[in-house]
This record gives C-alpha cells, structure tokens and sequence, in this order.
C-alpha cells in the first residue's frame, strides 16, 4: 500500500515536535515536505537526517509556505497538517481553504496526539497571545518552586533558528551558554531572565530527548510557552495568561482559546494599564469559556533602570520583536515607559531603517513609532544595529528582557524596561496555587520568612 503524503505546515518548532511525536517512525506516512512562515531565513533549508529518523535517510525539505499549493498537487499529498501559533481564525481557515482547493485535507493536532507523558510534575505556563506576560508569569512560579525549596528547571517552547542537528538539545545553566551556542536575540530574550535568576533553562528539537534530559536534575518541570502556543508535555497544572489590552483575542486566536479553555488557573494580566471595561470584558470572556477556572487578577508594574535617559529626552523605542510584530502590539513597554517618564519625544525609526528591518515594517505596517528588536539572524543583528546607530536620538529605550548593550554598539545613554509580576493589594494567590501543587505532589517545604518561622 501506497504510503499517504503528508506536508507540516509550521514556522520552526511546533511543526517539528508533531512530526517527532507522530510521524516519524510512522511507515504509514510520509512527511514530504515542511512549509515555514512567521519566522525569516527557515524556508530553503532541511530537516536533518540525524532528527528525521531511518525512514527519511535525505531528511525533509523546509519550503516556503507560498509553495504549498504546489507541494500538494505535484507531490500528491493527501494531508496538510496545520502546526503554528498565534493567528487568528480567519488566517487558520485560509490555509484550510488553499489546502482543501488543492485536493488535500487539512488537520490540526491535538494535546492527546502531541503530548509527552514526564515522570516529573510539570506546571506549564501558556497564554492567549504573545506578550501577555507569560515570561514573567514563569519567573514568579519558579521564585514560589524555589521559597518551597524545591528544584525546579525551565523547558522553553522551541526556537531552533541555527543549526537543527546542533539543536537537538540544550541547555542553558549560565550567560556563556547563549554565547556558546550562537543564540538569536530572540531566544536570549527568552533564556537570560532565567539565566539572571540563576534557572538553567531546557529547549532544542528533539522534545522527547528534552524531557529526558530535564527529568535528571529537576523535582518539577515548568513548561515557559512561547507564542501561545499549547504545551509539549502533558500538565499537571496549566495556567494561562490573558491580556485585556486586547481583549477579545482569547477567542479569535488560534490556539490561544485552547490554553484558555484548557487552563487550571486564567491570570487577568495588565490590570494597571487596561481600561476597568476592557477588563471586565475579559472577565466575562473566561466566565464562558472556562467557567471553572480560577480566576487571579495581576498588574505588569514596570521598572526602570535609569528613568534620567528619558525624561526630556528625545528617545528611539526599541520593544521586544516577537510582541510588535505577529503579537500585533502597536507599541510595547518601552513607549509606555517614555510616556509615563515625560520623553520629549518619541523617535519613528522609519526613516534610519536598514536593510530587513524594511521588509519587517512592510509586513507588519500596524507597527507604531518603536524598533522591533528582530534578531533572528546574524544579519538582522546588524541591520538593527545600523538602524539605531543612524537613528536620529539623545537616548534609547530598550524594553527588551536582554541588555542589548551586549550584542550592539549602541553609543547613547541607555534605559532599560522591565516588567514584573505583582497582585493588587498584596494578595498572594498565585502563591496558594503553588502551595496547593506542592502539597499534592508532596513536595519541598512551607516557605519561611527572614526570622525562620513559616509563613503559612
């Protein structure tokens, strides 16, 4: 019997993970090609041999997602498995229509099928969209895990942009590490505030090797998702975070509504910055969806490390890219800082852009008056550089989680933004959710405070 031909649609991770935990050893099928979007410089590459397994000695061709129409009727392939994140409906069923127009039927994998079974517990962080706070979110649960006394490490949601077969695990135990392994801007982004807290952090390719390689030397793994997308390893307790700055999204977006509906605990994000309607928008939005959820409201206070740099000060905004861009966020942190600190004024960097950085505004003209700080590769690293060395400024802004002033020659006085997590009011409820995992899990000890005695 014929083997059944079978294209990844993905962007470089999830696209990935479906294919190790349900295709590769899978005579049944085979997988022709993968199609890459979102992410810049995937498609013309290969899946490696080395990961693809016995059945694809040639490994599998990375193509472009414009291509797919093509693939499926020159290659005869019967199924187009959707595997990216953090689109909206309307986009989802396009692809669908395209898929289906060309012959094939179209597919979207569940938890069930994807997930890996760990022999720790794990508490997986998601949420409804990109840059709602869930990194923050992440760091708070692993601080609780630590006042607990128990070890804890960090498995990211993959970003494999160098070499795949190098990639297929890794980890993170210190600032060397991303040096080492020649990280991006945007998985430093996501790695160094771990890093900073003294967290070794988990990722690569292979997620069943990941997982093995966490299990070693950890008492509980927390899952950190990345661009809403759900989670690799099945969880022992889900918490998703939803932003009411764009409220509404956590049910257009695909698979943001899943995180919401599956989630144990909904963290209400941003309280302090949306509008008390927009809030109790969301509000009503999770009370539908995921009516047994609890519920935990949370403010992003910022911090700044040198708030002098921006008052009155004419100031380039360079935000987190992966937020401005397929997040869909006019403007980030960084601008809200400039705002709230009396900037004399923000600085367009339209007209200083450099190389890429031109292709990324074409494709995301929403963008407001900031930088995306798009570093996916050695030359978007130095077209950002470019672009703020000719940025007409007295100072800038850097609202990314990393210190730029590390990868770039800046040359200007620096502020940097920071978000944190903070309950209203002194509560304390996500810690009673930590303390309530622990318990049943049967793990560490009540947190004390300063003068020894418990806390609880």
């Amino acid at each position: 019997m014929a083997r059944r031909r079978v294209v990844i649609i993905g962007a470089a991770g999830r696209d990935f993970h479906n294919f190790n935990t349900c295709f590769r050893d899978r005579e049944a099928c085979e997988v022709v090609a993968f199609t890459a979007a979102q992410i810049p410089g995937i498609a013309g590459r290969r899946y490696p041999p080395e990961l693809a397994g016995r059945l694809y000695p040639q490994g599998i061709p990375i193509a472009a997602e414009a291509d797919l129409p093509k693939i499926i009727r020159e290659s005869g392939v019967r199924e187009c498995i959707f595997a990216y994140s953090d689109v909206p409906y309307s986009h989802v069923m396009r692809v669908a229509a395209l898929v289906n127009a060309a012959g094939a039927s179209f597919t979207l994998l569940g938890p069930a099928d994807t997930q890996l079974v760990a022999r720790r517990p794990v508490i997986a962080v998601c949420a409804v969209r990109t840059g709602a706070g869930k990194s923050q979110v992440a760091r708070q649960v692993v601080r609780l895990l630590r006042e607990r006394r128990v070890d804890a490490v960090v498995v990211r949601h993959p970003m494999p942009y160098g070499d795949l077969a190098a990639q297929r695990v890794q980890r993170f135990a210190c600032f060397e590490d991303l040096d080492r392994q020649q990280c991006t801007i945007e998985e430093r982004e996501e790695y160094e505030p771990h890093l900073a807290s003294g967290t070794t952090v988990h990722a690569g390719v292979d997620y069943a090797a990941v997982l093995a390689a966490a299990e070693q030397e950890s008492e509980v793994i927390v899952w950190d998702g990345g661009n809403n997308d759900f989670p690799f390893f099945r969880p022992d307790l889900l918490i998703t975070v939803a932003d009411p700055l764009r409220a509404g999204d956590e049910t257009a977006y695909y698979p943001g509504e899943v995180n919401l509906r599956m989630a144990d605990v909904v963290i209400v994000n941003k309280i302090d910055s949306a509008a008390p309607a927009a809030v109790g928008a969301l509000r009503e939005s999770i009370a539908v969806c995921n009516p047994a959820a609890r519920v935990i409201d949370a403010e992003s206070p910022l911090a700044v490390d040198r708030p002098e740099a921006i008052t009155g000060r004419r100031c380039l905004i360079v935000e987190d890219g992966p937020t401005i861009t397929h997040g869909q966020m006019r403007v980030g942190a960084g601008a809200v800082a400039a705002h709230r600190l009396g900037a004399a004024e923000i600085v367009d960097p339209r007209p200083w852009l450099v190389g890429r950085l031109r292709q990324t505004f074409a494709a995301y003209p929403a963008i407001g008056p900031v930088l995306p700080a798009m570093g996916y590769s050695d030359e978007q690293i130095g077209d950002l550089d470019a672009t703020i060395a000719a940025a007409d400024c007295e100072s800038v802004v850097v609202a990314t989680p990393i210190d730029l002033s590390r990868l770039l020659r800046i040359g200007r006085p620096v502020a940097r933004v920071s978000y944190a997590y903070r309950e209203p009011g002194g509560a304390a409820q996500l810690a009673e959710v930590v303390s309530e995992f622990c318990r049943r899990h049967e793990l560490g000890a009540a947190p004390r405070d300063d003068r020894g005695s418990c806390r609880m």
